[in-house]
């Protein structure tokens, strides 16, 4: 069995629309949410063997905020990489670790999620996931897989789904 976690960027900051997409950083609300569900991923003593993440500007302040103490290989694949793409690089991940932390992007966590989540094994929590992968969001799920480069559809189970608005309602969607 391997575990895989993923880790949504954090909230972004538009204050200056001259920036590119890949160089936006985070918003005062994003680094509240990276650092609140960094805390809560390291008290679930997971120890990540591995790490990969994009290397988008909002990807590395949202790992800086979190305090999480990891060392991701950043991968330009992983930048707004759809669900086939994160699976071939979770393929060819070396050494086969038993815990690896994915950080990126949505649509593709999400749609990662879609696929890799056995439909028998669909519940409350799949359905949580389903509806919305909102920002600094944290999912752990454990595949029935000896090797990483086994890493099939279906292949999954969600086991935890954690929002920044779970741990602290004033993290919750923002009124318009």
């Amino acid at each position: 069995m391997k575990r895989l976690g993923l880790l949504r960027h954090a909230k972004s900051d538009w204050d200056d629309l001259d920036l590119r997409d890949f160089d936006r950083g985070l918003n005062d609300r994003g680094r509240r949410g990276a650092a609140l569900i960094g805390r809560h991923i390291a008290e679930s003593g997971i120890a990540w063997d591995a790490a990969i993440a994009s290397p988008a500007e909002r990807v590395r302040r949202t790992i800086d905020a979190s305090g999480l103490r990891i060392a991701p290989a950043f991968d330009e694949r992983a930048y707004l990489a759809g669900a086939a793409t994160l699976m071939d690089l979770l393929r060819e991940i070396e050494g086969d670790p038993g815990t690896v932390l994915l950080v990126g992007h949505n649509p593709g966590l999400q749609e990662l999620v879609f696929r890799l989540v056995d439909p028998a094994e669909e519940d409350a929590l799949f359905e949580q996931a389903a509806e919305k992968f909102p920002t600094a969001a944290f999912a752990l799920l454990e595949l029935a897989i000896e090797s990483w480069a086994d890493l099939a559809e279906g292949s999954g189970k969600l086991v935890r789904f954690t929002r920044p608005r779970d741990l602290d309602p004033a993290l919750g969607p923002e009124s318009r």
